[in-house]
């Protein structure tokens, strides 16, 4: 299958890596032009992926028109608030009968929409049913590094999901199909709330008690916003739901934990920021 992969940030970069090693013809589009010298170069992703080979057959670009026409499937790993800008900017040069995927987690600031609200209202001539998500507890640095690893991929269209778990599919990953699309957004945008505060409990020096009812509480919390929104109820407690939590709240990975656990040592939010 013919990929392009926008956005190479650790988990753009880890995706292409896979797709290209399962055979797929990829392209790899780097906003940064200095940063696209520099991995053609070196093959390799050194602020997110340091020690991870990029394969010589993956097209490393700067320009979305090498990465985008003629593209059977489009990945979007751009991150969430820049998405809007770059979806209209590819939306031109995208073939009609592209599948474009979301792998990003969370919220337009702005306006509340999810990811496939954003990429769906730019784009104006992509059909719903050619639109989904792929989500779950997958760090890039473990991926990257094929540690055994369990996704989901949502779309309305059940067709559009089978083709994505087909394209995705390896040993080390393993991906399942959804038809959630709505629920397996909310839950990886909403689980970085409760990381955040699973964070500031490391950082306060709380113990596994803690940890545990936070995790539990935020599910429930979690679970109700997202049937309030229209999602199922089913979909929190499975990958892209309390899989993705767990993962997130524990991590050392997770920049979220991360975060809190600076604001729970005493750091302000500015300072933990920069």
């Amino acid at each position: 299958m013919n990929i392009g992969v926008i956005g190479a940030g650790g988990w753009g970069t880890a995706l292409a890596i896979l797709l290209a090693e399962k055979g797929h013809d990829v392209g790899l589009w780097q906003f940064e032009s200095d940063e696209v010298e520099r991995m053609i170069r070196t093959r390799e992703n050194a602020v997110y992926l340091p020690g991870v080979q990029i394969p010589e057959r993956i097209l490393i670009s700067g320009e979305l028109s090498d990465v985008v026409p003629d593209r059977e499937m489009v990945v979007f790993a751009v991150p969430c608030q820049h998405a809007r800008s770059v979806a209209r900017e590819a939306a031109s040069m995208l073939s009609a009968k592209s599948i474009v995927v979301n792998v990003a987690k969370g919220i337009e600031n702005v306006t509340l929409k999810r990811m496939s609200e954003v990429l769906l209202e730019e784009m104006g001539g992509l059909a719903p049913d050619r639109v989904a998500t792929l989500s779950g507890p997958s760090h890039a640095e473990e991926v990257s590094r094929k540690i055994p690893t369990t996704v989901v991929t949502a779309s309305n269209d059940q067709s559009t999901a089978e083709r994505i778990q087909d394209a995705f599919m390896t040993p080390s990953f393993r991906v399942y199909t959804n038809s959630d699309i709505i629920g397996v957004e909310l839950g990886g945008a909403l689980k970085n709330v409760i990381a955040l505060a699973s964070g500031i409990c490391d950082g306060l020096g709380f113990g596994d008690n803690t940890k545990g009812a936070l995790l539990t509480r935020g599910a429930a919390e979690t679970s109700r916003l997202g049937r309030a929104m229209g999602a199922c109820a089913e979909t929190f407690a499975g990958l892209s739901g309390m899989g993705d939590l767990i993962t997130t709240c524990i991590s050392p990975h997770s920049r979220n934990r991360h975060v809190g656990e600076e604001i729970g040592k005493g750091r302000g939010l500015d300072e933990v920021m920069k």
